[in-house]
């Protein structure tokens, strides 16, 4: 018996703007086979079936299967899918043009633990507006949209500060391998001649970089 595939979904809505009059629906499901994949897309419903598995990769290859009829009607010529190593991707568009996100995908309310909200997609409704459309490709693979490896964004080497014993700051042509407590400490003998014994108690707020704490988070 065919087994029913996770099904991720999210939505957009709009009374004026049938492209952000959407549903974005996943069938995620590696390795479909092409050849096996059967797809049936009307107003009402949609019906998948298909073969999936690599036996190379020590993935068994398995039927899968589903139908389901949609809360309300969509317009089935105007929306689209892709199938990639990973799932088929579909952007369908809503038929009425209203501003109330559906309740649910499913005409009937029946729970169904195969289909799932995509928390990746997801925008509440009323802050959807502005909010640019996710790209499939751009999100594959991050766990944080724009945030591909990095630990805090725009702290990624600032160049110009080799050989500081600073990490993340390299690249200043001719700075590499020069002692810099030692260049400091010439620097400030050559500053206090002549200029008198220097002030115990004064606060010197150049006396390198500030502690990390105080440094403002990144947004």
């Amino acid at each position: 018996m065919p087994q029913h595939p996770e099904v991720l979904w999210a939505q957009r809505s709009s009374s004026t703007a049938p492209e952000k009059n959407i549903i974005y629906l996943t069938v995620n499901l590696p390795d479909i086979k092409e050849s096996s994949l059967k797809f049936g897309l009307s107003e009402t419903s949609l019906q998948f079936s298909a073969t999936a598995g690599d036996s190379s990769k020590g993935i068994d290859e398995k039927e899968y299967a589903f139908e389901l009829d949609f809360f309300k009607e969509i317009n089935a010529t105007e929306s689209t899918k892709r199938l990639n190593s990973r799932s088929l991707y579909l952007i369908l568009r809503k038929k009425d043009m209203e501003e109330e996100y559906w309740p649910r995908l499913t005409k009937e309310k029946v729970k169904n633990s195969h289909i799932k909200t995509d928390f990746g997609k997801w925008v509440d409704e009323d802050e959807q507006d502005g909010e640019p459309a996710p790209n499939d490709d751009d999100m594959s693979g991050m766990g944080m949209p724009g945030m591909g490896g990095m630990g805090m964004p725009g702290m990624g080497g600032m160049p110009g500060m080799g050989g500081m014993g600073m990490p993340g700051m390299d690249g200043m042509p001719g700075m590499e391998g020069m002692d810099f407590e030692k260049m400091m400490a010439q620097m400030g003998s050559a500053s206090g001649e002549g200029a008198g014994p220097a002030d115990d108690d004064s606060d010197d707020d150049n006396d390198g970089p500030p502690p990390l704490e105080d440094a403002e988070p990144a947004k």
